[in-house]
Formats: structure tokens, C-alpha cells, sequence
């Protein structure tokens, strides 16, 4: 089954590779991998999977438990190309047969025309130094990594991140998207913020717009602008007219299966936002559910916190951000929900105000010392307000790091949010 009118005139298709092969990118890698096998007249069957390479024993549950080698460690690379499921990050699900997991970043990445990275926000810097120069010239590139990364300096999205250092546009996918879930095809729904730069397009040149030579008698180079709406530092290479237009379309086919809907945006930097901010409203609706003021409370914390996230895209990406984004998107609202409902910054800061005890105490008895996203994202963003004389415009926000910090109590909340 394919797209039979897709790739029309064009005589090359789009190699993918994802760049991390975890719980949600083996997920991911699963979706992708199933829509290259149905679309074979626009991308490559085969998908790669860097897989960082460790030794990996089956466990005694899984269908493809060997008594004879059960104590026998054996690369998860070789596991995952030879049972095509990956037994340690995503055990007991099907991977397609097309996933291929290969060690080799390098290697993975050569020739791709798209890449997909999903793999731990500190991680990327050190991955992108080890591919730049070994990619197409004119790769684009999906950041399904969450959230954004705050300084009292200012706000930088981790796609942007990915494209400055490799020389590439890069979007961002984010949604109500738990991992195990999906892989189970439970359906859910996602956001993919991608805006195809303008040297990309195939629109044919408006007859009254050709641009005008400047005074040297050359045409203008065309820009492609960041998420801030100002020209990109980064000089694209437009995608050769040899290979399908990467354009919205694309995407939607590329990751849009019947159990996980896609909607495609062009504002990435609200996409960006809403996985990051959604995380200190869970915090404040987790401290609610704790002190036992029930589902009022719960919806009243989601409504002020989602006004603070539109005023905070708004008020930092002015240019570029849309209301919508935070108000119809699962990368927005959905995605608040859930995470202010059952995720895992819900159940601790709910844990803490259940057993009188602090956000760190249950970080180090719960997550073995390991920090929730909500609790350092609350810190960033507090500074960041801090430093630019904001607090008092983002009461909610404030009132959580008031809270992490010892400062301010859960019954403070009401007050500190009355004028919302």
C-alpha cells in the first residue's frame, strides 16, 4: 500500500533515521517504521535506529527466553535486529521487521534525508558534535524531546539547539503522549510544529512578487526565520527538487497512524513551551489534589495554568507563538491534562502534601535522587521571571517555586492566585 501520486516526478525518496532508541523513541521508531513499509514511493522502507550499544540479558519473562542462554549477555543491537523487539526500553512490543538498530551513529545517520531525535535533552550537544559534516547538507530534522531550556539569560528551544549546531531546520513534536500506551496502540494524539522553510517550497514564484535584484544586480538570498521570528543565523541548504516536498503532508504521513493522530502546526516554539511549562502546572494541581480539595480545585489550577502559559509564549515569542497552540493542541491543553491528572510530577507533589513532607524528599525516596522536570523547570522559569521583574504577572508559576522552596504553603494558593 502506498501513496501512488505522491512522489510524482521525483526520483529520490526520503531516508529516515531516529537518532535514540529508548522507551518513547523505540515507540516512535515503531510508528515511523510502519508508515515507510505503507509508503514505499516516498520514503525508504528500512528505518534506522541508533541504538547506544550495552550488554543486554532476556529477561525471564519475555517470549524469547532461552534457558540455555539466559545468563548469556548479548549486544541489545544484535537482540533487537534478531527478536525485533527492544527487551530492555520497550519490552513485550513488536518492533516491525523494516527497524533496523545499528550502533553507529555515524553509520545511521549516512545519507538520511530525515532524522528524528529522541534521546535525553543533555545528551543532544554531544551527539550533534559527533555527526556535524556527516549528514545530507540538507537533512531536516522532527526534536521529539520535551521541553525547553531556561537561564536568567534567556529561553532556547532544544530544536533549535539541534539545528544551529548541525546546520539544519529542525521541528518538534509533543503531545499527551505516554510511551507504553501508544506502543500498546492505544489511540492518543500528538502535535508536530514544523515550518517548512521558504527554500524548501515548491510553490511556483506569484508572477507580481519575483524578487527584485538588489543593487548589485543578484537576488536576495532567501532566509528562513527562527522561532522568534527574526532571520535564522543558520545558512539551510535547500532540499534538492530530486526528493518529495517535506512540507506538512509529509510529516502527517510520516508519523500518523490510525491509533496516533497527528496534528501538524507551524509554531514551534509554542510546541516547545507547552511540554515545559504544562510541568509546573502538574506540580500545583498535584499540591491541590493532595490537600484534598478535590476536582474543582484541580480544573481551577489547570485554567489559571494554562492562561500563564499562553501569556508566557506570548509575552517571550511574541512573533510566532499562537494562542491556539497552547488552547487546541495536544501539545497544549491535552497535554496539560494529562500530566495535571497522573503524571509523575502529579503523584509526587501529591505524595509530598499527603505525608507532610517536601518535593526533594520524595524526588530522593521515590526517583532515587533522580529531579523531576517540574520541580528544576519551576526553578528556571522563576529566575528567569525573577531577573526581568515579572513574578507578580505569573502568580501560579511563582506560587509553585514558592512552595518547592519552603516559602509559601499549599493553602497559600487561593490568595496568591485570587486577581487570575
Amino acid at each position: 500500500m502506498g501513496s501512488s501520486n505522491f512522489l510524482g516526478g521525483h526520483s529520490r525518496k526520503h531516508k529516515v533515521t531516529i537518532v535514540g532508541s529508548g522507551n518513547w523513541g523505540s515507540t516512535i521508531a515503531k510508528i515511523i517504521a510502519e508508515n515507510t513499509r505503507e509508503h514505499t514511493d516516498v520514503f525508504e522502507e528500512n528505518v534506522q535506529m541508533w541504538v547506544y550499544e550495552e550488554d543486554v540479558t532476556i529477561p525471564k519473562e519475555s517470549k524469547h527466553y532461552n534457558e540455555s542462554t539466559a545468563d548469556t549477555p548479548q549486544k541489545l543491537t544484535e537482540v533487537i535486529n534478531k527478536y525485533h523487539e527492544n527487551v530492555k526500553y520497550l519490552p513485550g512490543v513488536a518492533l516491525p521487521p523494516n527497524i533496523v538498530a545499528n550502533p553507529s551513529l555515524n553509520d545511521a545517520v549516512q545519507n538520511s534525508t530525515i532524522l528524528i531525535f529522541n534521546l535525553p535533552h543533555q545528551f543532544i550537544r554531544k551527539v550533534c558534535e559527533g555527526i556535524r559534516g556527516e549528514i545530507m547538507p540538507f537533512a531536516r530534522g522532527i526534536s521529539c524531546i520535551k521541553g525547553v531550556n531556561v537561564t536568567d539569560d534567556g529561553i532556547s528551544l532544544f530544536s533549535e539547539w539541534i539545528g544551529d549546531d548541525l546546520g539544519i531546520y529542525c521541528g518538534a513534536l509533543s503531545g499527551a503522549n505516554i510511551a507504553s500506551e501508544i506502543a500498546q496502540e492505544k489511540w492518543s494524539e500528538t502535535t508536530i510544529a514544523y515550518d517548512p522553510p521558504p527554500m524548501d517550497s515548491r510553490a511556483p514564484t506569484p508572477r507580481n512578487a519575483s524578487p527584485n535584484p538588489d543593487a548589485a544586480g543578484e537576488i536576495p538570498e532567501i532566509q528562513h526565520l527562527d522561532a522568534r521570528g527574526r532571520k535564522s543565523k543558520t545558512k539551510l541548504t535547500p532540499l534538492p527538487i530530486e526528493y518529495p516536498p517535506l512540507d506538512h503532508n509529509c510529516f502527517r504521513m510520516l508519523f500518523h497512524r490510525p491509533y496516533f493522530h497527528v496534528q501538524m502546526v507551524s509554531d514551534v516554539a509554542g510546541v516547545s513551551l507547552g511540554g515545559a511549562l504544562k510541568n509546573i502546572v502538574a506540580l500545583a494541581a498535584g499540591f491541590v489534589d493532595g490537600r484534598g480539595w478535590g476536582d474543582n480545585a484541580k480544573a481551577a489550577i489547570m485554567r489559571i495554568g494554562l492562561m500563564e502559559m499562553v501569556k508566557f509564549g506570548k509575552e517571550f515569542f511574541s512573533e510566532t507563538v499562537r494562542t491556539g497552540t497552547f488552547t487546541e493542541s495536544s501539545a497544549g491543553v491535552a497535554d496539560l491534562i494529562t500530566s495535571s491528572s497522573g503524571g509523575r510530577n502529579f503523584r509526587c507533589a501529591r505524595k509530598a502534601v499527603e505525608k507532610g513532607v517536601s518535593v526533594q524528599d520524595v524526588e530522593r525516596e521515590d526517583l532515587n535522587g533522580q529531579k523531576l522536570q517540574g520541580t528544576s523547570t519551576a526553578h528556571e522559569v522563576n529566575s528567569f521571571l525573577k531577573a526581568r521583574g515579572l513574578e507578580a504577572e505569573y502568580p501560579l508559576f511563582t506560587a509553585v517555586d514558592g512552595i518547592l522552596r519552603g516559602e509559601k504553603k499549599v493553602d497559600d494558593i487561593p490568595a496568591l492566585v485570587s486577581d487570575t
